[in-house]
C-alpha cells in the first residue's frame, strides 16, 4: 500500500479551554489535490496553522503524518524543510527585507538542512525569472520590501512563487482566493496549477466554489464542527454553493 503524502489521524486541538478541532481525520494520497470548504469558525484555518506548526495551540490527541512521518513534535522550520509549505490567507508584511533577498535566504535555508550547497546568484536568478514569468512578477516587485504596500494579487502571487522555488512535496493553501478579483484569481490559479504533479499534493482550503472552478480538486471535505462530516467528488462543492452549509451542519451536531 502507497504511503499517503498526508495523513490526519483523529486530530484534537484547543486553544486556552476551547476545543476547536475534535476528531479530525484526512488522507491526501501522492499527486491528490484535495480541498477543505466549511462556513467561517469550522476550523478549517486552525487546520492549516497546527499542520504547519503555529505555537498557540495545544493538540490534546492524534497525529500528523507527512509521508509517514508524524511532524506533530517537529518545529515550523523542520517542516519547512521536510517539504510541508503553508501559503498564508493573510500574507505577512516584512518591512526591510526585499521580496528577492527574502526567497534566495529562504531556499538556501533549505538547500542546506537538506545537505545540497547553496544556490549560486546566476542560477538563482534564472529560477526566479522562470517561475515569475508565469506569475507576472517582474524584477520591480522583487526589488519591493516583502508584501509591504503589495496589493491583495501582488501578495498571493509572491506566495505561488515561494512554492514555486521551494518545491515543497505538500502545500497548503489557506483561502488563497481572499482579496483577489477574476484576473488575479485565474493567474494565481494557472501558477498553481503548473505546479501539480505525481510527487505533489495539496490541501485548498476555501469558503466558495469559485476557486475550484480553476483548481479543480480530486476529493472534497466537508468541515464543520472541527471535524470532516462529509467528503465526495468535485461536484460536492457545486450541492455546497447550491444548498449552503445548514445540512451539514446538522451531521456534526
Amino acid at each position: 500500500m502507497t504511503t499517503p503524502m498526508l495523513e490526519i489521524r483523529d486530530l484534537h486541538v484547543r486553544i486556552e479551554e476551547r476545543e476547536i478541532l475534535k476528531g479530525v481525520n484526512l488522507i491526501v494520497p501522492k499527486g491528490e489535490v484535495h480541498a477543505i470548504m466549511g462556513r467561517n469558525g469550522s476550523g478549517k484555518s486552525t487546520l492549516s496553522y497546527v499542520l504547519a506548526g503555529k505555537e498557540d495551540y495545544e493538540i490534546t490527541g492524534g497525529e500528523v503524518l507527512l509521508d509517514g512521518v508524524n511532524i506533530l513534535e517537529m518545529e515550523p522550520s523542520e517542516r519547512a524543510t521536510a517539504g510541508l509549505f503553508l501559503a498564508f490567507q493573510y500574507p505577512i508584511e516584512i518591512p526591510g527585507v526585499a521580496t528577492m533577498t527574502f526567497l534566495k535566504a529562504a531556499l538556501n535555508a533549505k538547500r542546506k538542512a537538506n545537505g545540497e550547497g547553496e544556490m549560486t546568484t546566476p542560477d538563482f536568478m534564472k529560477a526566479v525569472k522562470e517561475a515569475g514569468k508565469a506569475l507576472h512578477i517582474d524584477s520591480d516587485m522583487l526589488k519591493r520590501a516583502l508584501n509591504v504596500g503589495f496589493s491583495g494579487g501582488e501578495k498571493k502571487r509572491a506566495e505561488i512563487l515561494q512554492m514555486a522555488l521551494l518545491k515543497p512535496k505538500m502545500c497548503i493553501l489557506d483561502e488563497t482566493d481572499s482579496g483577489l478579483d477574476i484576473d488575479a484569481l485565474k493567474v494565481v490559479s494557472e501558477g498553481v496549477n503548473a505546479l501539480r504533479g505525481p510527487d505533489r499534493s495539496m490541501l485548498v482550503i476555501t469558503h466558495y466554489q469559485r476557486l475550484l472552478n480553476h483548481i479543480v480538486p480530486d476529493v472534497v471535505h466537508v468541515f464543520s464542527d472541527g471535524r470532516v462530516v462529509e467528503s465526495g467528488g468535485k461536484e460536492l462543492a457545486l450541492e455546497l454553493e447550491a444548498k449552503g452549509y445548514a445540512g451539514f451542519d446538522e451531521a456534526a451536531a
